[in-house]
């Protein structure tokens, strides 16, 4: 079997989805290979030759190896004056890769106006119209030569579909695989996916296009699909097959899920409640195994977690037994985080940044999310973590049911108020997504978006509308010169999954 991560997304760290299956295939005695077509995507556009016309692209064009070379490298992170301009001169390259002026192609994302992710006659149509797309010459030269070097009959080929970004370049590639392979079996999967598959009133319009689609955890269902009735044994992920030293990182980030779902599960609006995810986590002895083996094997210079929240329980086990290089992922406040003690263990465990979804600055409106939290303790949480050393990435959320003015006001202060420990910030406009049980309580009304779309617009029942909304943001919250200092240092394009190496590397 072939497992398939399309463009576009970040590439800074290998996929996780398809190197956890394909551990746990090859651990349960069944073959695949593994393809990452992003990050060769995005290098192959990278190579394409250009006519750069002003002196931007021209010097971003210029110095396209130049740029690769210092983000796959340490010192780069600790002057981020350098690293910002070599993070978006390498965008504008790839931005400027294609002529075709309906596309747009960054570091991060990929939209076409010609065609929408959230319609499915559009997707269907990019299927079918594979050869305007502009990653087909790159498909139609490696797909071939990939499965030429298959040591079986390749009968079984899995898309790894996360994000919209992926969306369309998925569909070329499938539409490409069903017109010149038409003896190969196509399945789809992953998170974007699952969320289609479990959107209320689902009917497959996919149906001509892959022969099979599965929601979830795709482990189980694939060895089964291969025909494989042994007993399922648990394994590590496997990244043998990768382009380690190809990824935009001063070394390997290591992905790793401990868990699937999450352990709170009651926050009201959250897609993964919403879609029915369980939760699900691997015992810490056996999260002990697999990074000792991880590490060993491949030496990353950061463990990435992936969990929705990191179970205090494992956060102990890290401190009990420190995995001998850094790490971060999201986290809950949780009371443990109000013990400075627990905070410096945490940081010499190799804890180097943790995210926090704290999404309001008023215990009314985390109270009607049913957050879970008390804006005290997350105060005390943020002074302690700050006092260890390890910096945050704070996630904020403005445009709720419950929220007005009043209360993203009071979100303005308490951010003011805790800059101090506040490392980085993301802010984001609420989206209600479709299948959440809340939407009874609310008066929708459609995006204009498709089929597909995941997520309803609806009439705030206090008329906090969207555009309000953003007015504030943009007038009020942004313009704030203590907050505008916090989002400045955001790493552009790649986000949170850099954030912790500019700490690292400059953590004053």
């Amino acid at each position: 079997m072939l497992l398939i991560f399309p463009p576009l997304a970040k590439a800074c760290e290998p996929p996780a989805g398809i190197s956890r299956i394909a551990g746990f295939l090859r651990g349960n005695g069944s073959n695949c290979t593994l393809w990452d077509a992003n990050i060769e995507g995005q290098l192959y556009l990278l190579k394409l030759q250009q006519s750069p016309d002003d002196t931007w692209s021209k010097r971003a064009w210029k110095n396209i190896s130049r740029n690769l070379q210092a983000l796959r490298s340490n010192e780069i992170y600790s002057h981020s004056d350098r690293y910002q301009r070599a993070v978006r001169d390498l965008n504008r390259a790839l931005t400027r890769s294609q002529s075709d002026h309906t596309v747009s192609t960054t570091l991060a994302d990929y939209q076409d106006t010609g065609y929408s992710p959230h319609n499915s006659n559009d997707l269907l149509r990019a299927a079918k119209e594979y050869k305007k797309n502009i990653f087909f010459p790159f498909f139609q030269k490696r797909l071939p030569e990939l499965l030429a070097k298959q040591k079986q009959n390749t009968q079984w080929v899995g898309i790894s579909i996360n994000y919209l970004s992926q969306a369309l370049p998925a569909f070329v590639l499938a539409g490409y695989l069903k017109r010149e392979f038409p003896d190969l079996k196509i399945m789809a999967g992953g998170g974007l996916i699952t969320s289609w598959l479990r959107s209320p009133g689902w009917i497959n319009p996919f149906s001509i296009l892959f022969d099979q689609m599965i929601a979830g955890q795709g482990e189980a269902p694939l060895l089964k699909l291969l025909g494989n009735d042994t007993a399922v044994l648990h394994q590590a992920p496997d990244y043998s097959d990768l382009p380690i030293d190809d990824y935009l990182a001063p070394g390997l980030i290591l992905p790793y899920s401990a868990s699937n779902g999450c352990y709170w599960n009651r926050c009201s609006f959250c897609p993964e409640k919403a879609e029915g995810s369980s939760y699900q986590k691997l015992s810490s002895a056996q999260v002990r195994e697999d990074l000792k083996g991880l590490l060993i094997s491949h030496k990353p210079v950061l463990i990435h977690f992936l969990d929705n929240g990191l179970a205090p329980s494992l956060m102990k086990e890290l401190i009990r037994h420190p995995p001998g290089t850094p790490w971060y992922g999201f986290a809950r406040v949780t009371e443990e985080l109000q013990d400075l003690h627990f905070c410096n263990d945490l940081r010499q465990s190799g804890c180097v940044l943790l995210k926090l979804g704290i999404e309001s600055g008023s215990q009314q409106v985390l109270d009607a999310m049913d957050k879970g939290i008390n804006l005290e303790l997350v105060e005390k949480a943020l002074h302690n973590l700050q006092g260890a050393g390890i910096a945050t990435y704070v996630y904020l959320l403005f445009g709720t049911p419950s929220e007005t003015i009043t209360e993203a006001r009071q979100t303005l202060d308490f951010t003011r108020r805790n800059a101090y420990a506040v490392t980085f910030l993301n802010l984001a406009v609420f989206n209600l997504p479709r299948n959440s049980a809340e939407t009874v309580s609310l008066k929708l009304r459609d995006f204009s978006t498709g089929d597909l779309g995941l997520y309803s617009d609806f009439h705030h029942p206090r008329g906090w509308n969207r555009k309000s909304v953003r007015k504030f943001l943009s007038t009020e919250f942004k313009a704030d010169p203590v907050i505008r200092r916090i989002l400045q240092r955001d790493p552009p394009y790649f986000t949170s999954n850099h954030a912790a190496l500019l700490h690292t590397c400059n953590p004053n």
